[in-house]
């Protein structure tokens, strides 16, 4: 099911602090959206990873707890506050989104640490990511196509650059990518 989309290109980085920033995130979203949903049955499935335990990992649940009420039928949204997708439960989400929504097209959200001067881009693109990467976890990769907050620059303690990440910048993030989604469903399915 998470195998890459046949053509996979370079992600487009979008700083959060351009201002037009929302429009070219919300443009790429939905190039995707038109181009590889209709070969997944119109079938959304978004899966926001991470934890609330570290300020820099809670990009993913943040946008799930505001994208849990949106109301399209084949829209299916996992990972909140209150039900985070995350190291240990990873592997038993993949099973079941297989196993619920075999054909749909599965949209991966996951914060990330970059270098220094992509701190506050938002990236978007095609083929999978794998959870967990910056802090040498070995986890399942997920999606067809992924969007990434780079909160904070990788070092050599990135667990603890996680734990010390402004909550601001993820917040900024989590506002742009959950409002661009609500948008390009509104505008794709409308």
């Amino acid at each position: 099911m998470y195998t890459e989309l046949e053509t996979k290109s370079q992600p487009t980085y979008i700083n959060i602090n351009d201002n037009h920033h929302f429009n070219k995130f919300c443009d790429n979203l939905h190039d995707y959206l038109i181009h590889f949903l209709p070969f997944h049955n119109d079938e959304l499935v978004i899966v926001c990873i991470g934890t609330d335990r570290a300020t820099g990992d809670s990009l993913g649940p943040l946008i799930g707890y505001k994208l849990k009420d949106l109301k399209y039928g084949k829209v299916s949204t996992y990972g909140t506050l209150d039900e985070p997708v995350h190291a240990k439960n990873l592997q038993e989400m993949i099973e079941n989104i297989k196993s619920l929504h075999p054909n749909a097209l599965v949209v991966a959200i996951d914060a990330c640490l970059g270098a220094m001067a992509n701190v506050g881009c938002i990236t978007i693109g095609q083929g999978s990511i794998r959870p967990g990467a910056g802090v040498q976890k070995d986890l399942p990769p997920i999606g067809h196509i992924h969007i990434t907050g780079i909160v904070n620059f990788s070092s050599l303690m990135n667990m603890v650059i996680l734990q010390n990440t402004r909550l601001s910048l993820v917040m900024k993030m989590a506002d742009t990518i959950s409002s661009g989604i609500k948008y390009c469903l509104w505008r794709y399915y409308k």
